[in-house]
């Protein structure tokens, strides 16, 4: 059992208490600090991204394109190139490659995300995937944190070690010449 009187030990050395205490504050860090720092990032990088997705969905709309030839047919039924073709809102004429399954037929409608300029871009980013986005970034600062601490007292502990084995090789040099009768160098 571990007392107050154990604190006041002659035998325990500087670097003992400051390994008791880092090990003290490491702990605290994580308990307090792993959960606020993985709760504020994830919200952060919610908050963001639901942001950007406001803001993409103004500056984005869709258009229904068709596609102007038949799309390929492959044997592992990934998406294929195929050319559609659309009508800006200005009445101008447009195409692009878009991604489709293999082997629809010229004249399939699809969707296209486009801007205000008519060019073709990705749809804005989904609640779901802000979400996925803030989940991601919390995990990151969770593990962060924890390699932090885990770092500082690997790195603490090993130079404190390095610091006694020095101390006791220099007790043992100025100890043992006495004992085996031999003069020191």
């Amino acid at each position: 059992m571990i007392t107050h009187t154990n604190r006041r030990n002659p035998v325990r050395r500087t670097s003992d208490r400051v390994q008791w205490w880092l090990a003290r504050i490491l702990l605290a860090v994580v308990v307090a600090g792993l959960p606020a720092a993985a709760v504020s990032v994830g919200l952060l990088t919610y908050h963001a991204q639901v942001r950007t997705a406001q803001l993409q969905s103004a500056a984005r709309h869709t258009v229904t394109a068709r596609l102007t030839t038949d799309a390929a047919v492959n044997r592992d039924y990934t998406k294929v190139p195929a050319t559609a073709a659309w009508t800006a809102p200005d009445g101008t004429g447009r195409t692009a490659t878009v991604q489709v399954w293999p082997g629809e037929p010229a004249g399939t409608q699809v969707p296209l995300w486009v801007d205000d300029h008519g060019t073709v871009v990705s749809a804005p980013i989904t609640r779901s995937q802000a979400a996925t986005a803030g989940w991601t970034a919390a995990a990151a600062a969770a593990g962060s944190v924890s390699l932090l601490c885990l770092t500082a007292w690997k790195g603490t502990v090993r130079a404190l070690n390095h610091h006694r084995y020095a101390q006791w090789e220099a007790e043992w040099n100025q100890v043992e010449p006495r004992w085996s009768k031999r003069l020191p160098n």
